[in-house]
């Protein structure tokens, strides 16, 4: 019946690259499988195929058996543009996307030609209608689909270096932002959603990885943009740390949701399955500059990206009426937990006011039994 109220959970990267992968889920699930619409990203694709394209930094792909650990744990959508999407090549994207369909999964963002990436997953709760759209911004090309080529629905990022100041070499300024073409596909494609829809989420793989607060200079006009043609929830991820939150014209844009479960090994360098992998792990220290905790061996990811959020939107008579999150921590057994409001939650409540107010963002928090309502000063 129309105007129930209803609830919509969202959560990061989503990577499981391990045996027994409703464990992972084990503290989530209940509340995921609890709410009317639950979303993730899908990280890496499952399939049984090897790898069959080296862009990029390549993840293997997950087993097609672990997509009933989605199912089972309640999502009900699953968005897969993103920069591994094409690691195993058109087996994967095509196994992935009859997977998930096989469980009654929609998704969005991937498909074997560029008019199949950018159709949007919709779903119906209770007469509301819940459109789902996923654009990569981050590439590699490599990963994007075209007329005749599988692939994912992208919004092309050009980066320029500019050298402001008598020191060459030294370190430049750096500008990036949308390619206008792929910006007004974007655009077009939720305009077309809007009237085939009462809440319409736009998902963003976009940010600098493994970077606490800092976002790019393309990250807010591109979700701007996204909710003037008529978006009412942007959620992001790739970046797999925590970003601040902020509100636009009343509607919420989560920069970053960092990850849920992420469990694999082959980004360390003993758990690493070719040289390649090894290499990149190695590098990737030097590039971002953290160190793994070693007490979190399935969960290789920045230190900081233990803390983790679930969005959460109400929905009453069509419309967004209440935002907040979920606060959860990663164990070191790489399984999210949601913290209620004691020492644990109060220090992700903490970590998130700290990242929102340094990154200049305008999202406040308050609590609110053992959930934190996102509102503004």
């Amino acid at each position: 019946m129309k105007g129930k109220a209803l609830t919509m959970l969202a959560t990061g990267d989503l990577v499981l690259d391990m045996a027994d992968a409703e464990s992972y889920f084990a503290f989530v699930a209940p509340t995921l499988s609890s709410a009317d619409v639950t979303i993730g990203q899908g990280e890496v694709v499952f399939t049984d195929t090897v790898n069959t394209s080296f862009s990029d930094h390549p993840a293997p792909p997950c087993d097609p058996k672990n997509i009933g650990a989605l199912h089972s744990s309640g999502f009900d959508v699953i968005t897969l543009a993103g920069n591994h999407v094409y690691d195993s090549g058109v087996p994967g994207i095509e196994d992935t996307i009859a997977g998930l369909q096989a469980y009654g999964i929609p998704s969005a963002g991937a498909g074997m030609n560029i008019d199949e990436a950018r159709k949007p997953a919709i779903i119906e709760r209770s007469g509301t209608r819940f459109g789902v759209l996923s654009y990569n911004c981050v590439g590699p090309k490599e990963s994007w689909a075209s007329p005749d080529k599988a692939g994912c629905a992208y919004v092309h990022v050009l980066t320029h270096y500019e050298l402001d100041h008598a020191n060459p070499g030294g370190p430049p300024t750096i500008y990036s932002f949308a390619e206008p073409c792929s910006l007004e596909g974007m655009i077009a494609d939720i305009q077309k959603l809007r009237s085939q829809c009462d809440i319409l989420v736009v998902a963003l793989h976009k940010g600098l990885v493994h970077t606490p607060i800092k976002l790019a200079m393309y990250e807010q006009p591109i979700s701007y943009a996204a909710i003037d043609a008529g978006a009412d929830v942007i959620l992001a991820h790739h970046a797999h740390i925590l970003r601040g939150v902020e509100l636009y014209k009343g509607k919420p844009i989560f920069h970053g949701l960092c990850n849920l479960v992420t469990v694999t090994k082959v980004l360390t360098v003993e758990g690493a399955d070719t040289a390649a992998r090894k290499q990149w792990a190695k590098r990737r220290k030097e590039l971002f500059g953290f160190e793994p905790d070693p007490e979190y061996p399935k969960y290789p990811f920045h230190p900081e990206a233990k803390n983790t959020i679930i969005a959460k939107c109400t929905v009453e008579g069509n419309k967004v009426s209440r935002i907040a999150y979920l606060p959860c921590l990663v164990n070191k057994q790489a399984q999210p937990e949601i913290l209620k409001n004691d020492g644990r939650g109060r220090h992700v409540f903490e970590y998130m006011d700290k990242i929102t107010r340094a990154a200049g963002l305008n999202a406040r928090y308050e609590w609110d039994g053992d959930e934190v309502v996102i509102t503004t000063e």
